[in-house]
């Protein structure tokens, strides 16, 4: 089965470590991963990591991918330099292909409006509530949160964010999904067996 690429949002500052999980675990289900960077130049997260992005922001078309993910970065809230990354969420959101955003990439859909009409969750309310959206209503007091093809979290709660985004995508269902979670969030040894006798 060809499986469409899932497009990771890659910028200076971003947060390596809140997609750790997800990448990493889609990758073994067959997804390939593609960076995106708002050209071709080359990034460096928040933890020193070099990255040479895949393929350029304007060359991302909804229709090609299975997913896009918005990690957070420090750049998210120093101004408008990420702004086209939460355009492009917009735009993927409008053709019914999921966005996965966390942390500071939250903010970023805030800005834009993207999470005025929808459920979502983020580091805490008052940092949403900061960028002046409409969504406050909306916001609900999880570790990640699941709204049609949007799925929300904040910068605490990676394996979470990874469970939605493998719910929301089939790659695990059920026991398994929920034996993954409790492996990897609360290092439950009884779930290792589970995974393992799904040939996890």
């Amino acid at each position: 089965m060809t499986r469409k690429p899932v497009y990771l949002a890659v910028y200076d500052t971003f947060a390596d470590w809140e997609t750790g999980h997800t990448t990493a675990y889609l990758a073994r289900a067959g997804y390939e991963i593609r960076t995106v960077g708002a050209s071709g130049d080359p990034v460096t997260s928040i933890g020193g990591l070099r990255v040479l992005p895949d393929v350029a922001l304007e060359d991302v078309r909804p229709e090609d991918g299975a997913l896009l993910i918005l990690p957070g970065a420090d750049l998210w809230d120093a101004g408008d330099e990420l702004a086209p990354f939460a355009r492009k969420a917009g735009e993927f959101l409008a053709a019914d292909v999921p966005v996965a955003a966390i942390c500071g990439g939250t903010a970023g859909l805030a800005r834009e409006g993207l999470l005025d009409d929808r459920t979502h969750t983020s580091a805490v309310s008052f940092y949403l509530a900061a960028t002046g959206y409409k969504g406050g209503e909306r916001y609900v007091d999880a570790d990640a949160v699941t709204d049609g093809n949007l799925i929300t979290a904040g910068p605490t709660d990676p394996v979470a964010f990874a469970r939605e985004v493998f719910g929301l995508l089939g790659v695990y269902e059920g026991e398994v999904l929920d034996a993954w979670y409790r492996l990897f969030h609360d290092s439950d040894a009884q779930a290792y067996a589970v995974l393992e006798a799904a040939g996890q």
